[in-house]
Formats: structure tokens, sequence, C-alpha cells
């Protein structure tokens, strides 16, 4: 039996909400609906970037409970534009991080090295997920992971993604692709003008 790790508990927004519903450890889900019924906003919500009212924990943790900043490295965000700050991609990343398997498996060696500037679109989505697993979050937020990737590089990304779902990580994803999200997802929700509904059973 899995168990719950993120519970959002009738979270809500000036635009979205109330909305309730769980992740369980080692569990994908799929978060899927038209654009502008509320995905991003909800994920924003979550972590605590935008204003909300309601519940969330992780593990039993109020989100309340600690910082802000502490909070994002255990529910860590990817959003479907990732910020850069410096130059050089290795200013991204934490001192002595070890992601070299995670470059490695992402197609991305010696990354860490390149400039900013010269990254593709593609290239940015990749190395923005490497950013937020090499701090070993419980839970991961992905808006559109895959959006600008070509096959190989999605099917990368999808591996990653499920192997980290088999170590115990809660993925929360948002994808327009429904057939990704019944290869990946266990359940998928859909948002609909700010609400969820759920599909009627598991799809797998």
């Amino acid at each position: 039996m899995r168990v719950p790790l993120l519970r959002v508990d009738r979270l809500e927004t000036a635009l979205i909400g109330p909305l309730s519903f769980e992740v369980a450890e080692g569990e994908c889900v799929a978060l899927m609906g038209a654009s502008g019924a509320g995905k991003s906003l909800l994920l924003r919500a979550i972590v605590d970037l935008d204003p909300s009212g309601g519940a969330v924990t992780l593990g039993g943790l109020d989100r309340g409970s600690i910082a802000a900043s502490d909070w994002r490295k255990q529910v860590a965000l990817v959003p479907a534009e990732s910020g850069w700050w410096s130059d050089r991609v290795g200013d991204h990343f934490p001192p002595h991080a070890g992601v070299d398997d995670l470059l490695d498996e992402l197609a991305l060696a010696g990354a860490l090295n390149w400039e900013v500037a010269r990254l593709s679109t593609g290239e940015r989505q990749r190395l923005a997920i490497a950013r937020a697993l090499c701090r070993n979050p419980k839970a991961l937020l992905l808006d559109e992971p895959t959006a600008s990737l070509d096959e190989a590089a999605t099917q990368r990304v999808e591996s990653l993604v499920t192997r980290c779902g088999q170590s115990g990580l809660a993925v929360l994803m948002v994808t327009h692709d429904r057939r990704q999200g019944e290869r990946m997802a266990r359940r998928i929700l859909h948002m609909v003008e700010g609400r969820l509904q759920e599909d009627a059973g598991p799809v797998a």
C-alpha cells in the first residue's frame, strides 16, 4: 500500500480552488487540462510562490512550519521556463552536488562548464530537472517537462523520473500529452476552470 506523502487540503488562491488531493510516496500523478485552466498556478501555490489558503503537508510536515526556501528544497518545482541568474551552468548547482550521473542520463555530460546563453530550450529544460533532483527532494512538481524535447530526450527524462519514483519520489506532472500521462502516471487529474476532476480509475 502506498503511503500518502504530499497532501493538498482545500488549497485555494484568487483564481483556483479549493483543491484537495494526495500524491503517495513513489507515485506519479499527471495533471491535465486546457491552457489557462490553472495547472501552473496550482504548482506555484503548492511551493508557496503565490499566496494561498488551505493546507499543504509533506510527510506530515506543514508547509507553514518551515522557511519557504527549505520547503522548496523538499518540494521542488521545475517550471515550464526555468530561471538562470549566472553566465555559467555550474553556478546554478550546489558545490559538490555530484550530478555527473544525472547529467549523463540526460545526455548532458560536461554541461556544468557550458555557458547558459548557448543552451537550447531543451537543454535548459533538462538541466532544470537535474538542478532540482540534485538537492534530493521528496516531491517533484514538473510543468510540461518535455514540451520542447525531441523523442530521444523525452524518453531520457521519462526514464529518469520513473527511476526516481521507484526510489520513493512523489511526482506531480503537468502534461498536455495524454499518452505521456498514461505511460508515466498511476492517476490522472483534470483541471477545469480551477477545479479538479479525477479519471474513474488508475492508469496502471
